[in-house]
């Protein structure tokens, strides 16, 4: 069959280099896709929001599966879009409709469904530029540090968490007011903080019947030991050392199951990933956030870790017999490094050229934000490149990403050194 795959960074790398494994997998064409993507599959330059553009290659292409990698085709109506043309509805399109992609397109939504169905979540409330100075007082009813998010898509970046209350009044205002991530943060939440240790848990579902996925963790920071700005992700470890058979029961029956339930309930059409992003205080499982799509850096280490066909996987998905579906995982620990551009999360530059990629052993590489220049593999992002090992344990899995790193160059560029630090 012919596939189409949308997006364009590490996480449609990985998902491109496992449906090519399939014997099941013809063709496969990534919209816009990558360097890396380019290797294996066929690029086509255009936007994966333009969904006339879309149609057009899907009908031309003959294209039977449509998987959606990254969140804004998802929170702009794909799903909805393919279901309501008449020459594109029996194409099956991996991803949730636009009412479910609310989940990750509106944070007041996503909390909003949490208390709906009883699972368990930070308290909160939300705040508009009319309401700014209600926020400010409901920020003093809560102990330091403060939880700001914004409403919108603001591409990972667009939480705050702030140990002072009149930096926290301040910023919340530049959110509100002076639009610091622009229409994102037209509506702000404002969260009680929660202590304890992030984990992420995926799940992929056809509407009835759902499967939990390898978990992961991921470092989102840009600076070792976890300091400095958000990013969309430095590098993760999967599975998570810590979660042990006693945790992930709970996170099954106190979050996964009554959310799925909570679609069917609510009349939501879901068939494809949900990341439920948690916090584990005191080994009581409490969601953080939804995302409707697979995280990245997180899918670099959990698709490796699948050796179940992943094309078979996501018909199962498409046709509602994923309850059917015997799901093998390779009980290998697998981590990822992630090797950015200078500058990154804030202003960096284009263009430089990678070398060193034909000496890496050992590990896979899963290219980010490069493209193809006059031959040279060049920058293309501030994510650049990830480089994803197998071990027996997760410390032996990095050691490798980290050998082959070293045969990695380019101009000012950077990586974390201590992935996996917290878990030793």
């Amino acid at each position: 069959m012919t596939i189409l795959l949308l997006g364009s960074g590490g996480r449609e790398h990985a998902f491109a280099w496992k449906m090519t494994q399939s014997p099941l997998c013809e063709k496969l064409f990534v919209v816009p896709g990558n360097a890396g993507t380019a290797a294996i599959a066929e690029n086509v330059a255009i936007a994966a929001t333009d969904f006339e553009a879309v149609k057009a290659l899907v009908l031309k292409e003959n294209i039977s599966l449509v998987v959606v990698g990254p969140e804004d085709p998802l929170v702009k109506g794909i799903y909805d879009y393919f279901k309501n043309d008449e020459s594109l509805k029996h194409i099956p399109v991996i991803g949730p409709s636009k009412i479910g992609a609310q989940l990750e397109g509106s944070k007041e939504f996503a909390k909003e469904f949490l208390m709906k169905h009883n699972i368990p979540t930070a308290a909160y409330d939300s705040f508009t530029a009319e309401t700014v100075e209600e926020g400010c007082k409901f920020l003093e009813t809560l102990q330091p540090p403060y939880v700001l998010k914004a409403d919108g898509l603001a591409a990972g970046k667009g939480v705050l968490i702030i140990q002072d209350l009149e930096e926290a009044k301040t910023e919340l205002r530049n959110m509100l007011v002076h639009a610091k991530f622009g229409t994102a943060s037209a509506k702000v939440v404002i969260e009680e903080f929660l202590d304890g240790i992030e984990l992420s848990c995926f799940v992929l579902t056809d509407g009835k019947s759902y499967k939990i996925l390898p978990t992961a963790k991921d470092y989102k920071r840009i600076g070792e030991g976890d300091t400095g700005l958000n990013t969309g992700g430095m590098g993760a470890v999967s599975p998570v050392p810590y979660v042990d058979a006693v945790l992930m029961e709970k996170i099954e029956t106190r979050i996964v199951k009554p959310t799925i339930e909570g679609f069917q309930k609510d009349g939501i059409e879901y068939k494809g990933f949900v990341f439920i992003g948690l916090i584990n205080v005191k080994g009581e499982p409490i969601v953080i956030e939804y995302n409707v799509r697979m995280g990245d850096p997180e899918t670099e280490v959990v698709v490796p870790r699948l050796k179940s066909d992943l094309v078979e996987l996501f018909l199962s998905v498409a046709d509602q017999k994923l309850g059917d579906f015997n799901l093998e995982v390779d009980p290998r620990s697998a981590t990822t490094v992630m090797v950015v551009s200078g500058g990154y999360p804030e202003d960096f530059e284009k263009g430089k050229v990678i070398s060193g990629l034909e000496n890496i052993e050992d590990s896979i590489v899963f290219h980010a934000g490069t493209k193809l220049d006059n031959g040279n593999v060049v920058t293309n992002g501030g994510r650049v490149i990830a480089i994803t090992s197998y071990g027996d344990n997760f410390q032996e899995a990095i050691k490798k990403s980290y050998q082959n790193i070293d045969k990695l160059s380019f101009d000012k560029m950077y990586f974390r050194k201590d992935i996996g630090f917290d878990l030793i």
